[in-house]
């Protein structure tokens, strides 16, 4: 029988909570649930689960607080934030952080089912369409199905996302790839927080890259970003 997907809800509400994880388990997930973002990561550290839901203002410890803390042990936990706040900058922070997503209280149930089948797709998409897993730019090595970004001083394995972003510039390397393709084919969507959210992943890729001069990870005004190899183009 096949295991069903599992998913840690920290959600301080009860009544709340007690809905969501029983609207979940309607459809086949199965549902961890915990009061707050100190109960919330003792339970992390005893189950494999495939998401987490985090509510954001919670007692004891919060739900940014709490995602961090479980990107510092898993990086590649899917994250979605649950807000009563619809503030730009509380959502750019969640993204800071590493959520896959953002949804704001009071929402339509079937939104959010929409939103965790999304992006568990997204984690299990893998890079069908690469053949190419090796590639090679300036002084830097980069194997797509490891993720592993090699240069002569420093080693680096990627994020998920860093990694695809990677590898769909260096399929295009010299060229233009716009942010709309971006965001299509890594984020699913292409909205103003997603547009946010690939940013801070081409800051992160950038300090990757910081070791090769020749080596550029270019704004093109209007149209996206170019990864330049000096010596090559």
């Amino acid at each position: 029988m096949e295991k069903a997907t599992q998913i840690l809800l920290v959600e301080d509400d009860p009544n709340f909570g007690a809905v969501l994880r029983d609207y979940l388990e309607l459809h086949d997930f199965d549902v961890v649930l915990a009061k707050d973002g100190v109960q919330g990561l003792q339970a992390f550290k005893g189950l494999e689960p495939d998401l987490c839901i985090l509510d954001v203002m919670m007692p004891h410890k919060d739900g940014f607080t709490l995602g961090g803390e479980i990107k510092e042990i898993a990086p590649q936990m899917p994250l979605i934030f649950l807000t009563a706040k619809s503030l730009k900058e509380d959502m750019l922070k969640g993204y800071q952080v590493g959520a896959d997503d953002y949804i704001v209280k009071p929402f339509d149930s079937e939104v959010l089912l929409y939103k965790i089948k999304a992006v568990l797709s997204r984690k299990s998409g893998g890079e069908a369409e690469d053949e190419n897993v090796e590639f090679e730019i300036g002084t830097y090595s980069y194997n797509s199905e490891t993720r592993v970004l090699t240069h002569p001083e420093v080693q680096n394995t990627l994020s998920p996302k860093e990694g695809a972003l990677l590898s769909l510039l260096l399929r295009n390397k010299n060229h233009v790839v716009s942010r709309s393709e971006a965001l299509k084919k890594i984020w699913k969507d292409e909205n103003y927080f997603t547009g946010r959210s690939m940013d801070v992943y081409v800051a992160k890729l950038r300090k990757h890259l910081k070791h090769d001069e020749s080596v550029a990870l270019v704004n093109v005004h209007s149209e996206g970003f170019r990864l330049v190899d000096q010596v090559s183009s």
